[in-house]
């Protein structure tokens, strides 16, 4: 199989971009990926941070390995809309609405049996901690650095998920994409925490979409900017102009969810519906503290007492993110509930953020 008609078969296998590129390290990648860790702006963020050395050299997990094949599949239109939604519901990111994975991951899976049956080694990676895909991506011409951190490409703008096809097969390169954001810097300002501290440099300590996957408080400051979002966040991809002609076809209402009804669900069963959700240890704790500060940010006076049963809960992160919602909503009867809480059976956290709250309650209208 030569690289045309590889590039041919991955199209007809539903693949909207692909590209072939070497496999030597991708050093300056690495580089940056230490120099983000040493300044701490990866935060607690593992995946390819976790090993640089390996996530930017394919070749130290796959040594027989000459090339990377990698695909690129659009999931907008398909993923929707969320929309301005409803009081008391939740937003997700429009990459987590399904598993838009999938149809990527079954479109490589065939094209890396074709090289097996022409007796080529070649093994898919997909959301794999084993290479750093946007730089295989870029390598391969499949598009170029968005000021965003995105790979961008025509037409379908950041809009995709990427994948790669390590092979043994000595395809020849495809081009690489010399085009750039030029002046256009429409994402940094759309970024609600500040996160884009300059053009292609994120601060994962502010990135709400790495901040709900990690473990932990959520941070005080940010709580308010997390507005209704569950899980991700899309605002520096809505910003990205390659992407608008894909959203203006994005007209139906999908990712959005109602957040007291996912708080009454069993940890078994939140785990089962959101299965294509980083969650951390698979902890539904995290995802219930996401869901808190999305229902305090609704100002949904009907949602005091399913955060009362939260506050007066076992789980001190939780009891800590139910009382500063309570805080955020306000009123009398938030106020009750507030009033009602031991502080001796709260932690630091709790009690903090229960001084806090009825110090912002007994503030003066406009504070």
């Amino acid at each position: 199989m030569d690289t045309p008609s590889l590039l041919e078969s991955a199209r007809q296998l539903g693949i909207d971009r692909v590209g072939v590129c070497g496999v030597e390290p991708f050093e300056d990648v690495r580089l940056d990926l230490e120099e983000r860790k040493a300044s701490g702006r990866s935060d607690r963020l593992g995946f390819t941070f976790t090993d640089p050395d390996r996530s930017t050299d394919v070749r130290r997990s796959f040594p027989w390995a000459e090339r990377l094949i990698v695909g690129a599949s659009a999931y907008v239109p398909e993923a929707g809309d969320p929309g301005p939604g409803s009081p008391g519901s939740g937003r997700i990111a429009r990459f987590s609405t399904q598993d838009h994975y999938e149809p990527l991951r079954s479109a490589l899976s065939t094209l890396a049996q074709r090289l097996r049956d022409l007796g080529h080694s070649a093994e898919v990676m997909v959301d794999d901690n084993r290479l750093v895909d946007r730089a295989a991506a870029i390598r391969a011409g499949i598009g170029w650095w968005g000021k965003n951190t995105m790979v961008l490409t025509n037409r379908l703008g950041p809009w995709i998920l990427l994948g790669s096809i390590v092979t043994s097969a000595a395809l020849d390169p495809t081009e690489p994409d010399n085009r750039s954001c030029g002046t256009c810097s429409a994402c940094l300002p759309a970024c609600p925490t500040g996160a884009l501290i300059a053009p292609g440099v994120l601060d994962a300590r502010r990135c709400i979409a790495a901040l709900l996957q990690q473990r932990g408080s959520l941070p005080l400051e940010l709580r308010d900017s997390i507005a209704d979002r569950i899980y991700g966040c899309d605002d520096c991809l809505d910003a990205c102009p390659p992407g608008h002609r894909l959203l203006e076809r994005s007209i139906d209402r999908r990712g959005r969810e109602d957040i007291e009804a996912l708080l009454s669900l069993t940890d078994a069963q939140l785990d089962a519906r959101f299965d294509r959700f980083y969650i951390p240890g698979r902890k539904m704790r995290f995802l219930r503290r996401n869901l808190l500060v999305a229902l305090g940010n609704s100002g949904d006076e009907s949602a005091i007492n399913t955060l009362a049963h939260y506050a007066h809960g076992s789980d001190p992160l939780l009891v800590d993110h139910a009382i500063w919602a309570l805080g955020r909503i306000g009123g009398s009867a938030a106020r009750d509930v507030l009033e009602s809480l031991e502080v001796s059976m709260l932690d630091a956290d709790g009690a903090g953020s229960l001084q806090s709250a009825l110090t912002k309650l007994d503030a003066p209208i406009g504070k």
